[in-house]
């Protein structure tokens, strides 16, 4: 029996992921498993010469990987565009993000605030730093531990305004989605995906990113919160 199609992804593709693997699998009889952990772990992996037949992360982590030799060489297909939306416990107040400075007053007043470690959390922590706040908030953030999402804390009372990709708070109980970052400040992150360079069917693992990047993945891409890239 044909080994199953192995990727490899960060969390905030789990459930497209998920989706897709299995309507390929459908369509084409092959067998597909998607394993979804923390972004920086992903990486590591690979670097550590993971065998894996695909790698889904942000498009900055696929090209320090291919730059390295980890991924093949002219594999790389931009998988979908995601912006970062902020969310409240279950029946709390919904504080006003509709502009800038309305958000950055509703940091300011937040006891706590979440943002993760992957690519949305390094540009919310820049955009601090742009406001001339990170010091002042310096002890209110919280960072969850990896693979753990920012709304499962914030559906336990342990973080009062969290802030991470749409496409990992729209499915989570306990929490209020308060909407999307405002214009001027989303932060859009590209995911991209690539051949393992250790892959042991590269050719099945070039297919299934084709269909992943095809049009009839759309719909599911967008289900999931995010965009077609």
């Amino acid at each position: 029996m044909t080994e199953p199609l192995r990727v490899l992804s960060s969390m905030a593709t789990k459930a497209v992921l998920a989706e897709l693997a299995q309507a390929y699998e459908a369509s084409s009889r092959e067998r597909v498993v998607v394993e979804s952990v923390g972004g920086v772990d992903a990486k590591k992996r690979v670097q550590a010469g993971e065998a894996v037949d695909a790698v889904v992360l942000s498009e900055e982590a696929i090209d320090d990987l291919l730059g390295a030799g980890h991924l093949v060489a002219g594999s790389k297909r931009d998988l979908v565009t995601s912006g970062v939306a902020v969310a409240v416990r279950a029946g709390a107040p919904r504080p006003s993000i509709d502009t800038e400075p309305n958000l950055l007053s509703s940091v300011l007043a937040a006891r706590s605030i979440g943002f993760s470690t992957g690519p949305s959390g390094v540009k919310l922590a820049h955009l601090l730093e742009r406001w001339g706040i990170a010091g002042a908030v310096r002890d209110r953030i919280v960072t969850p531990p990896p693979g753990i999402p920012v709304g499962a804390l914030v559906a336990r009372g342990e973080v009062e305004l969290g802030f991470q990709q749409l496409s990992e708070l729209i499915h989570l109980e306990g929490i209020d989605l308060v909407g999307p970052l405002p214009p001027a400040v989303q932060i859009v992150t590209t995911f991209s995906a690539a051949v393992g360079a250790r892959s042991r069917q590269p050719d099945g693992a070039r297919a299934l990113l084709a269909y992943f990047c095809s049009d009839g993945a759309a719909a599911a891409k967008r289900r999931q919160g995010m965009d077609p890239a």
